[in-house]
């Protein structure tokens, strides 16, 4: 089964076997190597192929080329906040992520290099070796507290990665149950395993529901405190499962985890924090930040890096291919509203189009360091407040959403009500849920992924030139299929190689529309 095995197993980032740890003293120092049964013998050894696919959500080599797009989690995050209205990619360069944001790398499907391909490869490489922890569960050796916390990773990792490929291959749950997503592997994959169909959604919401209740499971029953804040704790699952059961519409879910989340991030002494507090957004040692990876000198990818397409001040690709906020949703801040330092409206570069932005810097100019962060606790306090008004607790959700702006904007109030949302997300509704929505794109711009959002809220968008947008961006034809919240512009295609190695699945039945 050529393209599974291709795929999903971590020989992409060579084949040096790790040195196994004791059992008594687990090493979380990142790695790269396969995870294969010898190493999953014991939770001293298996936990070095955990901090391997930690280290591949930060690295390049999961392409055969355009590695200058291609850095992993925040590479992928990053296209899906330019397919969104928010975010300006106000020059072509060399275009890199820019056709992205012009919703033009479906043509890629045929190679081993651009996004088809580099996010299906992405996340079945992660769920490969992740599916080499989970099967050892019952056979691996050392404490059985270090053993829920190696296994318990395992289990949010591989939810993760298929709640990410879902969102990537298939329209949004709700409303689509029955159509199809993505292969489901559970156990781990050789050059011998026979390549699957494709699940529907519904089914793979199951197997991302399960995963995720089995790591919390394990990882509460866990007393190995958590080395790295790239590891995934029992509060990082809970804020996992939150982001889960919004696009799932489980509010009583996403309340439960995500005070969860919060509560349990409290425990680490993770809190709200001030803008002032973590400028740069580039260390994970910040109060707030409740998962990321520390990138230190002699691990950064130099030029292919977050903070290169950030970072204009840097003088490399950030210069030429700006990112900027949309006029509209820098002007949706409050005067007093911290955040505004996230963004130069001054900036002389701008020109016709938004305002450059400043949110993310790198750490260091001469050794290219800055740490990707993945999620911020801040998140979670939105997600509460959503989940409050939708579940009709109007009062709960403006005194959450109040106390989180406490530390964005001293002037900032709320007396909205109400959950509607328009059809595009450029006509207002006024009610509360729209509000709580609106912080959020401000919040998370740039980190987050601003089309997961647009999917799961059935919203469409338009973007325009008045906005900043270049011409090519605000093209007719674009708007066009993007005003449409059932629209396929947002699914990627499946690459062809899957097609060309997988029996089951058949590109002439099995292919997401090109259009």
């Amino acid at each position: 089964m050529k393209a599974i095995y291709k795929y999903t197993l971590m020989g992409l980032l060579g084949a040096t076997m790790l040195t196994a740890c004791s059992d008594d003293q687990l090493d979380t120092t990142p790695s790269t190597s396969v995870a294969t049964e010898k190493m999953t013998g014991s939770a001293g050894s298996a936990i070095a192929a955990i901090d391997g696919i930690y280290r591949t959500m930060y690295t390049t080599g999961y392409t055969s080329g355009w590695e200058h797009e291609e850095f992993g989690l925040s590479a992928i995050n990053l296209a899906a906040d330019l397919m969104g209205e928010d975010h300006i990619q106000a020059k072509s360069g060399s275009g890199w992520f820019y056709y992205d944001y012009l919703y033009s790398v479906k043509g890629d499907y045929t190679h081993d290099a651009g996004r088809p391909y580099g996010v299906w490869n992405f996340f079945y490489t992660l769920i490969a070796n992740a599916n080499y922890v989970t099967t050892a569960e019952k056979t691996m050796t050392g404490d059985p507290s270090d053993v829920n916390y190696v296994v318990g990773q395992a289990y949010a990792i591989r939810a993760f990665s298929y709640f990410m490929l879902a969102q990537w291959y298939s329209r949004t749950l709700v409303g689509h149950e029955t159509e199809p997503c993505v292969p489901i592997y559970t156990e781990p994959t050789t050059k011998d395993t026979q390549g699957k169909a494709r699940e529907t959604v519904a089914k793979v919401y199951e197997q991302i529901d399960s995963d995720i209740k089995k790591a919390e499971e394990l990882l509460s029953a866990t007393e190995h405190a958590r080395n790295s804040k790239s590891h995934i704790s029992l509060a990082v699952a809970y804020g996992l499962h939150a982001r889960i059961a919004q696009v799932e519409e489980k509010w009583d879910d996403v309340l439960t985890y995500s005070t969860k989340a919060i509560d349990e991030a409290k425990k680490e002494k993770i809190n709200i924090t001030e803008v002032s507090q973590f400028a740069g957004l580039n260390k994970v040692s910040a109060s707030n930040v409740m998962w990321g990876v520390s990138i230190i000198a002699d691990q950064t990818t130099g030029y292919a890096s977050f903070f290169t397409h950030m970072d204009a001040d840097m003088g490399k690709y950030g210069a030429s291919a700006r990112q900027q906020i949309t006029r509209s949703l820098y002007n949706k801040m409050g005067a007093n509203d911290a955040r505004r330092a996230w963004w130069n409206p001054a900036d002389p570069a701008n020109g016709d189009n938004g305002y450059q932005q400043e949110k993310f810097k790198f750490v260091n100019y001469a050794t290219w360091e800055g740490d990707y962060i993945f999620m911020r606790v801040e998140e979670m306090y939105l997600a509460k407040a959503e989940a409050e008004c939708m579940l009709g607790n109007d009062v709960d959700a403006q005194n959450t959403l109040k106390a989180f702006m406490a530390y964005r904007d001293p002037d900032y109030t709320c007396a909205k009500t109400g959950t509607a949302m328009s059809a595009t997300t450029d006509l207002a509704s006024g009610s509360l849920r729209e509000e709580i929505i609106n912080q959020r794109r401000i919040e998370l711009w740039g980190e987050f992924g601003r089309i997961y959002d647009i999917r799961r809220l059935h919203q469409g968008f338009v973007r325009s030139t008045a906005d900043g947008h270049p011409s090519a961006a605000a093209s007719s034809k674009l708007n066009a299929a993007t005003s449409n919240p059932e629209s396929y512009k947002w699914v990627m295609v499946i690459p062809q190689s899957e097609f060309d190695g997988n029996a089951n699945m058949d590109a002439a039945k099995d292919q997401n529309p090109f259009d």
